[in-house]
């Protein structure tokens, strides 16, 4: 049998009994059946196909189903429709839920159904998220996610390390090519001149911080407290001899010290949380010289929304992205004002679906690092993340912003786009 992906699932029926409750194949399960026909219907009846464990079958559609999700115990089945946000993906984890066509169509289908309403449950835990960031709880949090090891990441991500959203400037663009125009395209925003000094919070495995320096002749401190990407970072700017302009010091964003030109975070506002974006603005505040910049990139909601419960159950632990108006609790406080705001919401997705085509490329390798659940989760983590940014429940800014009083921004936006034809730059 052909190794299960995300694209095509080839499986067949469970021999599992375990929850069908002691009938024989033959039985047929009606509470089962209108549970499954309420479900399809709050779905939003689409050309779904849901199999009970004995082989009797609901479609949600006249039109021919485009995908089967086959459920092999009662409680798989129960679980899901109770909360499909958190128990579906249990349930694929585990392998009590099985998926006969493309697993994407399937998170699509629920990510319609669940995206069109607030609920009480979302509001209340949108609450219950917002705290959870204190500096042991960060530590946790990033520990849970990025130090699993960097031979993982390595299989799937580019070159260069970036595990955050690419840029791609020409739609015949490689994933590395996109990332190394994502770099080009935060420092331009940013205005560096050689000889600045940056401070970047949350600074991955240091790609950004190390461009900043080779690329544009800034030196740079840059933050991270995950131990993987840290010990990285520092041995590579070793070897690409920066580490006399890149320090990367393993501390939380809340104990930045020294003054400098330009603030840059990209990716670590995801993990703050709203109860913390004064403790990020008073940082910003006391670094960044008059006349600086500064610029926030992160994953980012169009409305206030939970993260989805099984990625912040089992991926991504603590992670509460901020709308744009919350992100202004960072800045207005302080007098600080937007300069530029863009939503590279589509680059997302085509930078998911390429970490995703990667991944896949790779399954096995992964499958022997870790496990067949471990496969599966991350997996569902990559097609459900892609598929978020595609139908809009997430969308990605990047923010530009210095101080009120500050006279000297530019006229236009002409220095966003210039060549990133590093020979016509000053030498470093």
């Amino acid at each position: 049998m052909r190794e299960e992906s995300a694209r095509t699932v080839q499986t067949q029926p469970s021999s599992r009994s375990g929850g069908d409750g002691g009938g024989g194949p033959g039985r047929m399960y009606e509470f089962e059946r209108a549970l499954m026909q309420w479900f399809l219907k709050w779905l939003g009846s689409p050309p779904l196909r849901l199999v009970l464990w004995n082989g009797q079958a609901v479609t949600g559609s006249s039109e021919p189903p485009v995908v089967t999700v086959r459920f092999t115990t009662r409680a798989a089945l129960l679980k899901t429709i109770l909360d499909p946000q958190r128990y579906f993906g249990d349930g694929y984890a585990d392998g009590s839920v099985q998926i006969e066509g493309d697993l994407r169509e399937v998170v699509r289908m629920g990510y319609r159904a669940s995206g069109a309403t607030m609920g009480l449950r979302d509001r209340l835990t949108v609450q219950l998220q917002k705290g959870r960031n204190t500096l042991a709880g960060s530590q946790k949090n990033i520990h849970h996610h990025y130090d699993i090891g960097n031979d993982f990441y390595r299989l799937w991500l580019d070159e260069r390390m970036l595990y955050t959203c690419a840029y791609y400037a020409e739609p015949d663009m490689t994933l590395e090519q996109a990332q190394l125009a994502k770099l080009d395209h935060v420092c331009r925003k940013l205005q560096l001149q050689p000889g600045q000094q940056v401070v970047e919070a949350g600074c991955g495995w240091g790609a950004l911080a190390m461009h900043m320096a080779e690329h544009f002749g800034v030196n740079v401190r840059a933050y991270n407290i995950s131990t993987e990407q840290i010990a990285y970072a520092r041995e590579e700017a070793e070897r690409r001899n920066l580490a006399d302009r890149v320090e990367f010091v393993q501390d939380d964003y809340r104990n930045i010290v020294g003054a400098c030109d330009a603030f840059v975070s990209v990716g670590m506002l995801e993990h703050v949380g709203p109860n913390n974006y004064a403790a990020l603005g008073e940082v910003i505040d006391r670094t960044l010289k008059p006349g600086g910049r500064g610029l926030i990139h992160t994953i980012a909601r169009h409305r206030p929304l939970r993260m989805n419960a099984w990625i912040d159950r089992h991926i991504f632990p603590g992670a509460c992205p901020p709308t744009l108006r919350q992100m202004m609790d960072i800045l207005e406080p302080y007098h600080m004002v937007v300069l530029d705001v863009e939503n590279l919401r589509l680059h997302y997705e085509r930078t998911l679906v390429e970490w995703l085509n990667r991944y896949e490329a790779n399954v096995d390798t992964v499958r022997s690092m870790f496990d067949e659940r471990f496969v599966r989760m991350w997996r569902l983590y990559l097609v459900g993340s892609a598929e978020a940014f595609e139908s809009g429940l997430m969308h990605l800014y990047q923010v530009v912003f210095s101080r009120y009083n500050d006279n000297s921004v530019p006229a236009t936006r002409e220095h966003l786009y210039q060549s990133t034809d590093r020979s016509e730059r000053a030498p470093m």
